[in-house]
């Protein structure tokens, strides 16, 4: 059975049994999608006197602590407060909705004359066919799916390779046309070592100047190769943590 979901006039329907992860999941070990030199998840059994939190131990629960890096390890969303000294500035303080028509949409990087590569504005501009900024269905989120696409993105140790990031000057067009969701399948939108200048992330949350609060970024998903560019409903599912950043799980819904 189809649902519907309004949205600025227009009427969307979608199967809500038929949904589409696009979150990477966490699990212990080497094997994992890795950034900025976090060490990977760790699972330990709690044991306290006699009891062991392990069944397989032949403990009556499993009962394990999780060690985790959210930046780090695995899909995760932030939120401004990433780069700032806002107490209040958490996600889950921030990130208030959790259903938004998005725009996913594939782009190929450009490679510069130092060897970076650089997912640039008027790619991204091309990939959009000029939905923004005359579409009658303007977007809250935008995915971006870098291209070539392939599986290895799911499990790549990404630390000290310099991967792919977007030009600011992208990130800077989302805001000026108020996408307040951005995720992508990088580890930053930024480049891994730039001194300090999150430039990406500044121009996306107008930090500190015009701070757009409620907005997020999420980093670390995989799209696979048979979801097509187009509308789709996202539903971004965080855990509630009182942190700048949270694992999360993104999932989808072909809109129509």
């Amino acid at each position: 059975m189809l649902a519907t979901y309004p949205y600025h006039g227009h009427t969307f329907s979608f199967d809500p049994g038929a949904p589409l992860d696009i979150s990477l999941p966490l699990a212990p070990g080497p094997n994992q999608a890795n950034c900025f030199w976090a060490e990977p998840v760790r699972f330990d059994t709690i044991r306290v006197g006699d009891f062991v939190g392990s069944v397989a131990e032949g403990g009556s629960t499993n009962y394990k602590r999780v060690h985790l890096t959210p930046h780090g390890n695995g899909t995760h969303t932030e939120c401004y407060g990433h780069i700032s000294t806002d107490p209040d500035a958490t996600i889950n303080r921030c990130l208030r909705r959790f259903l938004f028509v998005a725009r996913l949409l594939s782009v190929e990087p450009r490679r510069q004359a130092n060897g970076d590569q650089i997912v640039m504005l008027a790619d991204a501009q091309s990939a959009l066919g000029g939905f923004l900024p005359d579409s009658e269905v303007l977007p809250e989120a935008i995915i971006l799916r870098t291209l070539p696409n392939h599986k290895g993105k799911r499990t790549r140790q990404y630390s000290g390779t310099n991967p792919i990031y977007l030009e600011p000057a992208l990130t800077q067009y989302l805001a000026d046309h108020h996408i307040e969701h951005l995720l992508l399948d990088l580890p930053s939108v930024d480049r891994e070592e730039d001194g300090g200048q999150l430039l990406a992330h500044h121009a996306f949350w107008q930090y500190p100047q015009h701070t757009r609060r409620s907005s997020t970024i999420t980093e670390l998903i995989f799209v696979p190769d048979e979801l097509k560019d187009g509308l789709y409903l996202l539903n971004l599912q965080i855990t509630s943590l009182e942190l700048d950043a949270s694992p999360s799980k993104p999932v989808l819904y072909q809109l129509s």
